[in-house]
């Protein structure tokens, strides 16, 4: 049973997680049964180390931090972040194929992160890889710091004004192999709140809703977050990520993530495979 009504919750400060949490910025717009949500912005990589050291109640992770912490916490069935079809690209200053990429020096957001899970699943363990913050992976790879990149967030649309060459997006990869979306990131809610975490759910899956139901203006205020974006590329990236699959994980999406931790077990990349349970 909660005591405190105020929750903290983190997410990316990120034009998508911040055009979901849009209804908890608005008085009244939807019933929090007396919560608040105290809102904690971070990229996702900072997120993942918050909640190994259970330091939010609610939080966006990479699905891929989930078996350091599935004890602790429970992954929500709404707010999930699916690549379909897209998802996560390799970056370069010229074109390469995957053998050579295996070879050079990659720029990464954090080695808790999916996309990082995803690449290694692609390229193998034994990587040449460097740790950055998501935001500065561009620069490096312009000035040669390192020979390729992994970009996640709204690089996957931007990077075409820079002087830089996709080699590969995961999205395209994972669907032509499983026909099904791209796991990225999940919300997850601690499991201190036991019976609680249903009606917590649901106040989060009416803020998606309520976006998705008053587009245009949540788009306006997810535009505060977007780096580099005009309105209509912001639209766009948040209709990448936020989804039917975002709205409820549903039986696709959590094939696609039950699949994906299979896979890494399986090839070592992770030390558990646990079991997913959707509040």
């Amino acid at each position: 049973m909660v005591k405190d009504k105020l929750l903290t919750l983190g997410h990316s400060p990120d034009p998508d997680d911040a055009f979901m949490f849009y209804a908890l910025n608005i008085e009244n717009a939807i019933d929090t049964n007396g919560y608040e949500f105290e809102q904690i912005l971070h990229d996702i990589q900072t997120l993942n180390e918050m909640a190994i050291e259970e330091k939010l109640d609610i939080t966006a992770i990479s699905l891929a931090a989930y078996p350091t912490i599935s004890d602790n916490y429970a992954i929500l069935s709404s707010g999930a972040s699916m690549g379909d079809k897209y998802g996560p690209i390799i970056v370069a200053k010229k074109p390469m194929s995957l053998d050579e990429l295996k070879k050079k020096l990659i720029a990464v957001p954090g080695k808790l992160t999916s996309a990082y899970l995803e690449l290694r699943l692609l390229l193998g363990k034994d990587l040449a890889v460097e740790v950055m913050p998501f935001d500065k992976i561009f620069d490096a790879v312009e000035r040669g710091d390192v020979d390729a990149g992994l970009i996640i967030h709204e690089g996957q649309l931007t990077y075409s004004k820079r002087n830089l060459v996709k080699i590969i997006d995961f999205g395209e990869w994972w669907f032509e192999r499983t026909k099904l979306p791209l796991p990225l990131g999940v919300n997850a809610i601690h499991r201190k709140f036991g019976d609680d975490m249903k009606n917590i759910s649901q106040i989060l899956k009416n803020s998606i809703l309520y976006s998705l139901n008053h587009r245009k203006e949540a788009v306006k205020y997810a535009l505060n977050f977007a780096r580099g974006m005009d309105m209509k590329l912001a639209d766009e990236f948040v209709g990448m990520y936020v989804n039917d699959l975002t709205v409820d994980l549903g039986k696709n999406g959590l094939e696609a993530c039950r699949l994906l931790f299979k896979e890494a077990y399986d090839s070592g990349l992770i030390d558990r495979n646990p079991e997913i349970e959707l509040v």
